[in-house]
């Protein structure tokens, strides 16, 4: 026990990408849009279950929701999502080892398999802000 280290680096531990980089901060990202999915998903069942209390409960609950302040916490759900699916599908195409590579020579400098999932990670971001900006025009100007 009296080797044992501490960890110093607390929540910056958790969310930090150290070494790794983007990827490393694309996951934690990943991690917390999956959280706050979560949270709405939970809040949602809630809402929704606000039916039952008849009508007048169930505008009632629509007349708070209404509000730009709730309106703008569902584009913020819009936009965790359209990040969570896009990056899901990218950990999926990874971890199913289609960016890899062919093995090779163990020669140095050694290579390593996120320089070959670099130009992945680079186009799924560049869908995600495609899918984040065509939300927001639908969103803010193109509905009421």
């Amino acid at each position: 026990m009296e080797n044992r280290r501490t960890n110093n680096l607390g929540l910056w531990g958790w969310l930090g990408g150290g070494r790794y980089g983007l990827d490393r901060y694309a996951f934690s990202i990943h991690r917390i849009t999956g959280l706050g999915i979560l949270a709405y998903f939970i809040m949602h069942i809630f809402v929704t279950g606000s039916r039952l209390g008849g009508p007048e409960r169930w505008e009632r609950s629509m007349a708070f929701f209404g509000n730009p302040i709730f309106r703008f916490g569902e584009f913020l759900v819009f936009l965790a999502f359209a990040f969570h699916a896009v990056n899901g599908i990218r950990l999926i195409i990874v971890e199913l080892g289609y960016m890899l590579g062919r093995p090779g020579l163990q020669a140095y400098p050694y290579g390593y398999s996120a320089l070959r999932q670099k130009p992945l990670f680079v186009a799924v971001m560049v869908i995600a802000a495609a899918l984040m900006i065509v939300g927001a025009a639908d969103f803010y100007w193109m509905t009421g």
